[in-house]
């Protein structure tokens, strides 16, 4: 087995400072021989590249991905990435003005999905902390 490339460390650096580590270890303990490689390509390319460029922050990705995924209805990423929010210190205010730009660039329907599946989160996300 090759050890890992920078770029692959870097991006398991930056996914697990965006998703937790709880969630990075639930996804890594999944893995099997088949998805090894798709799960190489995202931390490198998704994490290792894209999340790990210093233009803009974590906070600023955060924003635009939860507003791409909601645009495209990937409800699971977008919940992962709501709940990611805890750690890019994107606000609950920074999401509801996403959500409203996807309301009129990819339509009614996409937002007011992504609210429902965002308000669940948060309802979630506030139980946890309440525990």
């Amino acid at each position: 087995m090759k050890s890992p490339s920078e770029r692959y460390n870097k991006g398991m650096e930056t996914r697990r400072s965006v998703l937790g580590d709880r969630h990075v270890d639930k996804a890594e303990a999944s893995k099997t021989e088949f998805d090894v490689p798709f799960q190489d390509l995202i931390t490198e390319a998704a994490w290792g590249h894209v999340w790990s460029r210093p233009q803009w922050t974590k906070r600023e990705r955060s924003i635009v991905t939860i507003a791409l995924l909601a645009a495209l209805g990937q409800d699971e990423e977008l919940t992962m990435h709501i709940r990611a929010t805890i750690n890019t210190g994107a606000t609950k205010e920074d999401v509801r003005e996403a959500l409203l730009h996807v309301a009129i660039y990819a339509g009614v329907p996409a937002a007011n999905h992504a609210i429902k599946l965002t308000k669940q989160v948060y309802e979630e996300l506030e139980d946890e902390q309440a525990a």
